[in-house]
């Protein structure tokens, strides 16, 4: 068997019932407290908060399943095990941009003259001003 963690392995599924059964229970006591179950009331009144905490810990439960099984497929397994040395919310982009610009490297090549004109002209387009590249 390989050294890779599986998608089994990143959360067991008595972990992710867990989750959704505490979840389901915080919802269920927060209803009745807010229902007012513990204090004196008619029985009718008892029953209804009763029934309305358990639709609201079952809707819960089946939600925070579901949220955090479609969250666990969005993770691919190989990169859990994968070393970040790099800042995880800059683009792949800026990270070959800095090493170009680390001392000891390479220079950054020059963008070419051709180029430059054809983004001025486009500067110029956007603000509607007609002006020639030389």
């Amino acid at each position: 068997m390989s050294d890779r963690p599986t998608r089994r392995d990143l959360m067991k599924p008595m972990q992710l019932l867990g989750l959704a059964f505490l979840a389901a229970a915080f919802a269920f006591f927060v209803t009745l407290i807010s229902m007012g179950f513990f204090q004196q009331r008619y029985a009718s009144e008892s029953s209804h908060a009763l029934v309305v905490a358990a639709v609201v810990g079952g809707i819960t439960f089946i939600v925070t399943l579901l949220v955090i099984a479609l969250l666990l497929l969005a993770i691919d397994p190989a990169q859990i095990v994968k070393p970040v040395d790099r800042p995880v919310l800059l683009p792949p982009e800026a990270e070959t941009a800095e090493d170009a610009a680390a001392p000891g490297s390479a220079p950054a090549p020059a963008e070419s003259a051709a180029d430059e004109g054809d983004q001025d002209e486009s500067k110029d387009a956007a603000t509607g001003d007609e002006t020639s590249a030389s």
